[in-house]
């Protein structure tokens, strides 16, 4: 790229994105086919299967964006920019000042689907996937990715996922009836959970999946007898609970020793003896997840050693082969400014090269190694859009913006202390110049979606977006105060696709029987 055509890039909205992108990350690869800016310059697009790669040389031409910066890029520009990389990979700015994201308007797009509106853009979803393939298979040949549904799944993603050649992790047989209805190989699907009742385990070996994750030693029991009752023999693993602090929210935690999910390593001994000598269960391997939102390697690294450690022991007392080992998910992404999450390829790099050294140290022959992204995947990928409705000063304490969503459909703020970041999305170009709390419009106090946030002049029927809303908002939505789930698209390329439609007062009363 030249001088002029980087500068010419650089005067594009998407050309301060990819700029602040760098500063935040160390550095951006921009994959994908170039397509044409507004302003007539070549630049670089996401690619749905990161088949092709530019990569953006900053230092080469700063020296000349430096002496431009002061002439276009002001104050209300910088703000505005360092928050749109939390939104997905697509987001830029138009002329008339609106967030614009997979090609179609943000605020074109409230008005015809009405609002609250849940977006997802596809090729920020596609890209983590072929992300996480990428960076683990290429350190790691034997690698299985597979998606966290919990985190979030339709029928919609479901097929994404099936054409992105992922598997999936359900944790219900709700979730595993989701992924059979769009034709999903069921072979690439591992079904976890800490309380799996009968119907379901009947369910899951009587449609031949993947993998069944055992989480204790009742399911242990439960799962042989109808083993044998169908005459059916699964794959299993065994999942534990290393013991180890992921450092962080304690609800999202579930390595430690005081967790209701997993053996700890105290019963893993019996648990791997009676799957070994259960006729009708084949053990493959073991699991373990240590958590949520998870900012830091170490915690990876330390539950790797126990595990292998715990195999090592196995291997002689029970004849007992790691054929697969699972690491679980729980990576995180980056919600606000001051918290940056490390890229996939940290993990990647950290889990890899662990397993390879602890397996030669421990004479062990390297095992498939799976893990479970869910939340890394999707985040990013979804934006949430409000309209504004009433606004409460109280002089000098503060100004509250009422929106027309809130905790029914995003109960993390409420639940976890979640933070968020949002923009005005019909005034992208304007200046942050005031300090506002945007509010839920349901029957609860703590209905604060983020608290003291400078926004530019919010007024009535302007439209709130909040990115990183891909992941645990939609599964964990209610119909509180009878509330209706919000209308989902799907945006590519210039076009929206519904993928659910907005619930109905109907639908409120279609289980009612009197």
């Amino acid at each position: 790229m030249t001088t002029s055509a980087f500068i010419s890039y650089i005067l594009t909205s998407r050309g301060l994105i990819s700029l602040v992108r760098l500063a935040m990350t160390g550095g951006l690869s921009l994959r994908g086919a170039s397509r044409r800016s507004n302003l007539g310059g070549e630049i670089a697009t996401p690619s749905a299967r990161y088949d092709k790669e530019k990569r953006l040389c900053v230092t080469t031409h700063m020296n000349e964006y430096i002496k431009l910066t002061s002439l276009v890029v002001t104050a209300n520009i910088k703000e505005m920019m360092s928050r749109l990389p939390l939104f997905p990979l697509t987001a830029e700015v138009d002329r008339q000042g609106h967030l614009i994201i997979g090609g179609c308007d943000t605020v074109e797009l409230a008005a015809e689907f009405g609002t609250p509106l849940y977006l997802f853009d596809e090729l920020s979803l596609r890209g983590k996937c072929a992300e996480f393939k990428t960076e683990f298979g290429q350190r790691y040949a034997d690698t299985t990715v597979i998606y966290a549904c919990k985190a979030f799944i339709n029928r919609a993603l479901a097929l994404i996922l099936k054409e992105e050649e992922l598997g999936l992790d359900v944790v219900s047989a709700g979730e595993l009836s989701i992924a059979q209805s769009v034709g999903f190989p069921l072979d690439r699907v591992y079904f976890h959970g800490n309380n799996k009742s009968a119907e379901e385990i009947r369910l899951a070996l009587e449609w031949h999946i993947g993998r069944i994750v055992v989480d204790n030693l009742h399911e242990l029991k439960m799962l042989g007898e109808i083993a044998e009752e169908l005459g059916y023999i699964p794959d299993i693993l065994l999942r534990l609970s290393p013991g180890v602090d992921p450092h962080t929210h304690q609800y999202i935690a579930t390595g430690t020793i005081d967790s209701k999910f997993g053996l700890p390593l105290s019963s893993g001994e019996e648990a791997v003896a009676t799957a070994r000598s259960a006729p009708n269960l084949n053990l493959v391997g073991l699991h373990f997840h240590i958590g949520s939102l998870i900012f830091e390697i170490e915690p990876y690294e330390q539950a790797i050693e126990l595990i292998l450690n715990f195999a090592a022991e196995m291997k002689p007392k029970y004849d007992f082969e790691l054929k697969e080992l699972n690491v679980g998910g729980g990576f995180a992404i980056q919600y606000t400014l001051d918290s940056p999450a490390p890229p996939a390829s940290a993990y990647a790099e950290a889990i890899t090269a662990k397993i390879i050294s602890q397996c030669q140290e421990l004479k062990l022959p390297l095992p498939r190694l799976v893990v479970e992204p869910g939340r890394a995947i999707v985040g990013q990928a979804g934006v949430a859009l409000y309209k504004v409705g009433a606004i409460k000063d109280i002089p000098g304490i503060r100004r509250y913006v009422s929106v027309d969503g809130g905790m029914a459909d995003n109960i993390r703020p409420a639940l976890y202390g979640a933070k968020y970041v949002a923009v005005v999305a019909n005034k992208m170009q304007e200046g942050n110049t005031e300090k506002v709390t945007i509010a839920g419009k349901f029957c609860e106090s703590g209905d604060i979606l983020i608290k003291d946030i400078n926004l530019p002049p919010v007024s009535a029927g302007d439209i709130i977006a909040i990115p990183d809303c891909g992941a645990y908002c939609l599964p964990q939505a209610s119909n509180f105060n009878a509330s209706l789930k919000p209308a989902i698209v799907l945006v590519r390329e210039g076009k929206a696709h519904l993928i659910r439609r907005r619930e109905t007062f109907d639908d409120l009363t279609r289980c009612d029987l009197i």
